[in-house]
């Protein structure tokens, strides 16, 4: 039998159905269906595809090691690399070959040249009474330019924080020291508030005033913080975090 196939039989001799073993991994319906028929592109790479196999075979009560070495098997383990990668490069290397310019090529760039050379002593010898005045408001709007800070790329990523954090909310902050995959949901709705990757030096924050649960790809890789206190994720497995209002 197949991983999926595993997965699914064990999934309907323990009585579940695919949204009950949703519920319990946080992971997306049509991802389990998918790993079920063994179609891993919706996991996001294989790091995900391995976290999605175990949590979902610890979910339906089966042993995940063997199901991971047969991933393993399959797609290839962690970090491996045939003779052929190293060896043969992915994309052929094409090699220009190096012409000598035309005489006619150079001639032509002498003439442009000579007449580039003779518009400008024209252009200076014309403009040269009024070329101090036009510098002189030129100046400040030059360096108006180089003083003025680039504008900032606003994030893309969506959330409803307050204007101002009250004790009733819920704030979340994530610092990434390696890649790692992250999706914030409300906890009593399930409606999504974030999903996707965050990167080193690109922090993420959250203020809610409902509960969530944080599912986290990679724990090791962010730094978590809730309401000021730093919560532990050294769990070398994907984990689901469900976090309250400190009133509620």
């Amino acid at each position: 039998m197949s991983i999926g196939e595993t997965l699914a039989e064990a999934r309907r001799q323990a009585g579940l159905t695919i949204t009950q073993v949703s519920e319990r991994t946080r992971i997306r319906e049509s991802i389990i269906r998918g790993i079920e028929q063994s179609d891993f592109s919706a996991c996001g790479g294989d790091f995900y595809a391995r976290g999605h196999i175990r949590s979902i075979a610890d979910a339906v009560g089966i042993d995940s090691v063997p199901l991971i070495k047969e991933y393993d098997a399959e797609h290839g383990a962690p970090g491996s690399i045939s003779a052929a990668d190293v060896f043969e490069p992915s994309t052929p290397i094409k090699l220009r070959e190096r012409r000598s310019p035309s005489l006619s090529l150079i001639v032509m760039i002498v003439l442009l040249g000579i007449i580039g050379y003779g518009a400008y002593r024209l252009t200076t010898g014309h403009h040269s009474s009024s070329g101090v005045a036009a510098g002189a408001t030129a100046t400040p709007h030059a360096t108006a330019l180089r003083t003025t800070p680039p504008k900032s790329t606003s994030s893309t990523h969506s959330s409803s924080p307050s204007i101002s954090p009250t004790p009733d909310d819920v704030v979340i902050q994530l610092n990434a020291v390696a890649e790692c995959w992250v999706e914030l949901s409300n906890a009593s709705t399930g409606q999504p508030i974030f999903e996707g990757d965050i990167y080193p030096g690109s922090p993420e924050s959250w203020t809610e005033r409902d509960a969530v649960t944080l599912s986290l790809g990679n724990p090791p890789g962010v730094v978590l913080t809730v309401n000021g206190k730093r919560v532990s994720t050294k769990s070398p497995n994907p984990v689901t975090l469900r976090f309250s209002p400190p009133a509620s």
